[in-house]
């Protein structure tokens, strides 16, 4: 039997405009979508997986203990780009790893991403 594809992120989030435009800031592209009566949300296809970021509400807060990584072209310039927004912080700062130059920093609702460095 083939291993599963993985296709879907979703993350919840305080404020889905904000957070698009920080995510935007390592180059992914997103577009509001909404589903029937549901809320309306930040969809980015990226290859084959989709990633969204929903609106946190009473009973669907914000998502924790979540990490999840992205390869960017160029970690000391997104970093430098993403001080512009309030909230975010370096976990790990840019380093050299098995990986190639790599850098955990949390998004503004607190969630761990690594950024590798890619060619």
């Amino acid at each position: 039997m083939p291993a599963p594809q993985f296709n879907l992120i979703v993350l919840r989030v305080a404020d889905i405009d904000r957070s698009s435009q920080f995510y935007t800031q390592l180059g992914i592209s997103f577009e509001k979508h909404r589903h029937g009566t549901g809320p309306v949300h930040c969809v980015a296809v990226m290859s084959e997986i989709v990633f969204e970021l929903y609106p946190a509400s009473k009973t669907h807060p914000v998502t924790s203990s979540v990490r999840i990584g992205f390869k960017i072209q160029d970690i000391a310039h997104t970093i430098t780009q993403l001080g512009a927004f309030d909230g975010w912080q370096v976990v790990s700062p840019v380093s050299n790893s098995e990986w190639g130059l790599r850098a955990v920093i949390t998004d503004l609702d607190g969630h761990r991403i690594e950024l590798t460095q890619g060619g």
